[in-house]
């Protein structure tokens, strides 16, 4: 099994049709965000680009961690030059006893649909301490979801 770091394509045409909302300004007469939650995964994981929705399958286990991950903080979509652009706060697992190789980004409003899957390169353990996962910088070069 491997991880694959990638925006899922599911994503991409989900975009398309209008299902997330990532900031409160929508057009689809909505002034609420939906909410994404980041899922960590240990290296028995399958997912790449392919992956529709968040699994339970080869999700990381530990002190610190619950199941279906953490809440995340979505900072607004801008654009810099052709490039729109989103980023997320960085998350924190405090006190952390947990060994992950990548995670799944993922909708939890909408039915637990991905949106990116991240490979960590090689598994991140910690041992009563924090795990914490740190953005790109949210520019158009680096930011976690760009479309240009």
């Amino acid at each position: 099994m491997a991880i694959s770091q990638a925006m899922c394509t599911s994503f991409k045409v989900e975009l398309l049709n209008g299902i997330h909302a990532f900031s409160t300004t929508v057009a689809r007469g909505n002034t609420n965000a939906d909410s994404f939650k980041l899922a960590l995964y240990t290296s028995s994981a399958s997912l790449g680009a392919g992956t529709t929705a968040y699994t339970t399958s080869g999700e990381a286990s530990g002190t610190g961690y619950t199941a279906a991950g953490a809440a995340l903080t979505a900072v607004a979509p801008t654009s810099s030059g052709t490039t729109a652009f989103l980023d997320f706060n960085d998350l924190t697992f405090s006190t952390a006893t947990i060994t992950a190789r990548g995670a799944l980004i993922y909708n939890s409003t909408q039915g637990n649909k991905s949106i990116a899957v991240l490979d960590f390169g090689a598994d991140k353990t910690v041992s009563n301490d924090t795990f914490q996962i740190i953005f790109p910088t949210a520019d158009a070069n680096s930011a976690i979801v760009r479309i240009s």
